[in-house]
Parts: C-alpha cells; structure tokens; sequence
C-alpha cells in the first residue's frame, strides 16, 4: 500500500487531496464541455452533478490494490487557486505497472503546470511505489497532451487506429511510456527523489 505525504509542493505547485470546498474552481473548468472533447466522460449538467465528481476525487488518495488510483487537486502556491487535477493509476500489481493523467483549467494551459505536476507523479511512480513502467493514453487528437508527454521525456510506443468508440465517432489512440530505468537516466544527480 502507498499513501502519499500531502501536501506535495512543487517549484509552483501544491498537489492535495481534493476538498469539498473545490467544488466551484472544480466545476469552473470540469463542468466546461469543451474539456471533454477527448475525455471519456461527458461534462456534469450542474453544481450537484461535479459534487459527485468531487466525492469521488477525495477518495483517490492511496494505492492499496491494482485498480486503485491517487487523484490530487493542482493548485498554483502562489494564488491557491485550484487550476487542474492529476491522476496515477496502479493498473498491473504483478507487472508493476501504472497510468498517469492530468486535466488542466483551459485558462491555465500553456504555462507548464501539467507537466510539473505530472513529473511529480512520475517521481511518486518510479521513486515510491517501485513501478518497471508508467504510461499516458490520449486521444491521438489532442496534440497538447502529446506535448506535456513527450516534456516528460516519455516515448511515443503506438498509434492505434479507430481502436475506440467514444462519443458517436471511431477515435484513434496514442500510447507514451516510460520505464523505471529511463526515469532514473534522465533525472539529474542533483535532483531530489520523489516527495
């Protein structure tokens, strides 16, 4: 079992655990449907409706089994602002695998702050909970998050064609990993471990 040491502070960031009180900043960009052009999920019609997303997020703290995720509120330390979220998934106990993710304020984008919050989840990955390897999934048309992947240092693996049906049309996925060893080859002798 892992359970992380929160707050996690970053060189601008405070990764939490979501609050009740997130619920506005939360829904100002969750509740948005253009946010969810390359999402699973469809935005929530109203306030109740991200109040469940939000009770769902204060549960994703700790990875006790396969399947179990850390889902952390990413707040600019300056301001306190809630700006975004970041996700790592334990998705094969027994291969030592995981999933990151990251889903950012469109008003916040371009400023570095998903991939900041996303190395450190990477760090927490590899450092922490000892995973051989981490991947991020994405819509293959959502060329941002391509980016935020490959400034990870990440590896483009697959381009999988109409593989998915989501939202009334055939979606074309793309798979980027990263391996505990290229992790460590990358990361300067100098740089501080996971928090």
């Amino acid at each position: 079992m892992f359970t992380p040491d929160l707050p996690i502070e970053t060189e601008r960031l405070h990764l939490r655990a979501f609050q009740p009180a997130d619920v506005t900043e939360l829904h100002a960009y969750f509740g948005d449907p253009a946010v969810h052009r390359y999402l699973y999920s469809e935005a929530p019609a109203d306030l109740d409706g991200t109040r469940e997303v939000l009770a769902r997020r204060q549960q994703r703290t700790a990875l006790r089994a396969q399947g179990d995720s850390i889902q952390l509120a990413v707040v600019l330390r300056e301001t306190g602002q809630l700006v975004g979220e970041v996700l790592l998934i334990w998705t094969s106990e027994e291969h030592r695998q995981g999933e990151i993710g990251y889903l950012l304020n469109p008003g916040h984008r371009g400023r570095g702050y998903a991939t900041e919050a996303a190395r450190t989840m990477l760090a927490l990955a590899f450092d922490r909970c000892d995973l051989h390897r981490v991947v991020g999934r994405l819509d293959a048309r959502n060329t941002a998050s391509a980016q935020v992947l490959t400034r990870l240092g990440m590896r483009r693996e697959a381009h999988l064609r109409e593989n998915e049906y989501v939202k009334g049309e055939w979606a074309d996925e793309v798979v980027y990993a990263m391996l505990a060893r290229e992790w460590r080859d990358r990361r300067p002798a100098t740089a501080p471990a996971a928090p």
